[in-house]
C-alpha cells in the first residue's frame, strides 16, 4: 500500500446536503473498512421500522433485556440488506471477541455472526451496540471519487455519537466534530 493513502476506517462520512443518491441523503456512515479493494461502512442514523425485539424473534432468539429490545435497528446501507450487522465495542464484559468480526484500526468491531445476538439474548455480549439490516459498500477508488466531487466530508468518528447521541440528532453532531453548523453547507459544489 502506497504510503501517501488516506485511510479512512474509523471515521464518518457525512453525506452533503444535494446528495443525489436517496439512499445516502442525509446520511452519516461509520466506515469500518477502508483499502485498496473498497469500503465499507454502517449508517448510522437511519432506523428503519424493526426493534432489536423483534428481530430476535425473527431469528428464533429470547429477547434481550427491555431496555434493549425497543431499540431500533438502522439501515445499514443497500448492500444485503437482508443480513444483520453488528456494530459494538471491542470486547464485551467478559473480553469476549465473536466470531466473524472486522476490528476496525482505532476503534469499533463490527460483527456478522450469530453468536453476539446469542450473547446479548442470554444477558452477555457487548454494552453498547447498534445493529443494522444492510451495508454501505464501495469498490477500488469509488469513495475517493465521491469524496473528490464533494459527496462527502469525513472526521474521525466519536463512538458517543453512535451510541449515545439521539438519531435525530447524530448528523449535526458529526458535522459538529468539523466544527461545521449544517445550515452553512451549501448544495452546489465549487473549487475556490
Amino acid at each position: 500500500m502506497p504510503q501517501d493513502r488516506i485511510v479512512l476506517a474509523n471515521q464518518f462520512l457525512i453525506a452533503m446536503p444535494g446528495m443525489a443518491d436517496e439512499a445516502f441523503a442525509g446520511s452519516v456512515v461509520y466506515l469500518c473498512e477502508h483499502n485498496e479493494k473498497g469500503a465499507l461502512g454502517l449508517v448510522i442514523n437511519k432506523p428503519i421500522s424493526l426493534t432489536l425485539g423483534s428481530l430476535f424473534e425473527k431469528v428464533e432468539l429470547s429477547p434481550p433485556s427491555d431496555e434493549l429490545a425497543a431499540t431500533a435497528v438502522y439501515y445499514g446501507g443497500p448492500v444485503q440488506t437482508e443480513r444483520g450487522f453488528v456494530l459494538h465495542e471491542p470486547l464485551d464484559a467478559e473480553g469476549k471477541h465473536y466470531n466473524a468480526t472486522l476490528a476496525v484500526p482505532g476503534g469499533l468491531e463490527m460483527t456478522t455472526s450469530r453468536d453476539v445476538l446469542e450473547a446479548l439474548s442470554n444477558g452477555a455480549g457487548p454494552r453498547r451496540v447498534l445493529v443494522t439490516l444492510g451495508y454501505s459498500g464501495w469498490a477500488a477508488g469509488q469513495l475517493e471519487e465521491e469524496i473528490g466531487r464533494n459527496g462527502w466530508l469525513t472526521v474521525d468518528a466519536e463512538p458517543n455519537i453512535i451510541f449515545d447521541t439521539p438519531v435525530e440528532q447524530r448528523y449535526e453532531r458529526a458535522l459538529g466534530l468539523l466544527g461545521v453548523d449544517p445550515r452553512m453547507l451549501s448544495q452546489e459544489a465549487g473549487h475556490a
